[in-house]
């Protein structure tokens, strides 16, 4: 794009999208740079507030469904994914 060619030229040579051309252009004239963010690293636990409350339910029902579980975190304020419950239940050695 430097050289003066569209966005639409400059996806078709690479073979990415549009969106893609217009997004690290727009990096690159905010930031001077217009590699890619990284990836990865630690994330927060979103449940770990929550810790006691799931031990509780799991040890109360102790069939209790992953889903069953986020709608009742849920229903206490903390909208978390099946995946996050997964990932908080499994991370801390349970299944």
């Amino acid at each position: 794009m430097e050289s003066g060619q569209s966005c639409r030229a400059v996806a078709i040579t690479f073979g990415v999208s549009v969106a893609s051309v217009v997004k690290w252009s727009q990096r690159f004239q905010a930031t001077g740079d217009a590699s890619a963010k990284p990836m990865g690293g630690k994330r927060s636990v979103l449940l770990a507030g929550q810790r006691a409350f799931v031990l509780d339910r799991i040890d109360k029902v102790a069939n209790i469904s992953l889903t069953a579980l986020a709608a009742e975190l849920a229903e206490r304020g903390v909208v978390v994914s099946y995946g996050a419950v997964w990932l908080f239940v499994h991370g801390d050695g349970m299944s």
